[in-house]
């Protein structure tokens, strides 16, 4: 496979599938892994960084796993390249920047992705459709279990993995689920429940993770803590946690329906109509109206077009989305423009 080739492929997280798929869009597993004595990418040399990088390669391709995955160094991607794979939520905005010794593996349905020197050696990310957090770790597990076998990973026996950050110390996991919560935000009760989960040490952040603000009602919501808890507890923590979130969104989404369902239709119809007529539209107010779309289709109020459409969309609407669907860069103007029209063929308009 070739980069331009994902552009045609649905990522296997944005599938609506999974339990409770209509709001949790996906569930995620990172694994923070460093080699043993070897300085972290942040203290490391160049000729460090690209040993490091040869290892992780030459190990990669003994594992099952990684036979169709995809190995990109970020110094030979573009601006345009980087920036589509941080949209499509393979790496971060971090792992774009200083690309000198990075590199990306990336699977063939986008289940993993493997960033190499970020902060840590290894930033193992395995991703799953709808509340499926069991099942990602498994996977994580697996893959994490194969790696060892030919890497030396750098771990003590009083401290667990040893890793760049210290907050990462200890099984050095992050659990997260990706929630769509428009009912908790248009019945005001959305900011009761996030300060009620930073009080319980989890995290929320935007739809990009970590230094993002929540756009399109998403909210991504993780374990902050991994040392002196094991893997099954975080897991078991996380999980118990987004249950409550999930059973509160369902709740706002019926109040809404019985007290004030001609308000909550109107907003739909009212987003629908927009994306479906609009010819000029840029990514915020797409992705707000999308969201509003997803949520009719979630309650049955619109019923021609399907989830997994729409969460396609909040991916392909993106800058570096339209650019490399259009084969050449593209301004601002122009953007908003093939934005619209890629919308209305999606849809219907």
């Amino acid at each position: 496979m070739k980069l331009d080739d994902f552009i045609h492929n649905t990522g296997q997280w944005l599938k609506g599938r999974g339990a409770f798929s209509n709001i949790v869009m996906s569930s995620r597993i990172r694994l923070a892994r460093n080699l043993s004595q070897k300085p972290f990418p942040n203290k490391a040399r160049k000729k460090e960084l690209n040993d490091i990088l040869v290892a992780v390669e030459e190990a990669t391709k003994e594992i099952e796993f990684f036979k169709k995955s995809v190995f990109f160094k970020i110094n030979d991607l573009d601006n345009v390249d980087k920036q589509f794979l941080i949209e499509r939520h393979l790496m971060s905005h971090e792992h774009a920047s200083n690309p000198e010794g990075k590199a990306l593996i990336v699977s063939e349905e986008e289940v993993l992705s493997v960033m190499v020197n970020e902060e840590d050696h290894l930033r193992i990310q395995v991703m799953q459709s709808g509340f499926n957090l069991n099942e990602t770790w498994r996977i994580a597990d697996t893959i994490d279990d194969a790696l060892s076998q030919r890497l030396d990973f750098a771990y003590s026996i009083h401290w667990g993995y040893l890793t760049a950050c210290p907050t990462n110390t200890g099984t050095a996991m992050r659990g997260s689920v990706m929630l769509h919560l428009p009912a908790l935000v248009m019945t005001k009760q959305i900011n009761k429940v996030l300060a009620a989960i930073s009080k319980l040490s989890f995290a929320s952040r935007g739809f990009y993770g970590e230094g993002t603000q929540a756009s399109g009602n998403f909210y991504q919501i993780s374990n902050q803590v991994s040392l002196g808890h094991s893997e099954a507890d975080a897991l078991q923590n996380i999980g118990g946690l987004i249950r409550q979130v999930i059973e509160q969104e369902e709740q706002a989404r019926q109040a809404l329906l019985v007290q004030n369902r001609p308000m909550l239709e109107d907003k739909i119809f009212r987003s629908h109509g927009i994306l479906k007529n609009a010819l000029i539209i840029s990514s915020q107010e797409t992705v707000e109206l999308l969201s509003m779309v997803r949520l009719g289709v979630d309650l049955e109020i619109i019923k021609d077009v399907d989830r997994n459409s729409i969460n396609e969309l909040f991916i392909m609407i993106q800058p570096a989305h339209l650019q490399k669907i259009e084969g050449k860069k593209l301004s601002a103007s122009e953007r908003d423009t093939k934005r619209a029209s890629l919308i209305r063929q999606k849809i219907g308009g």
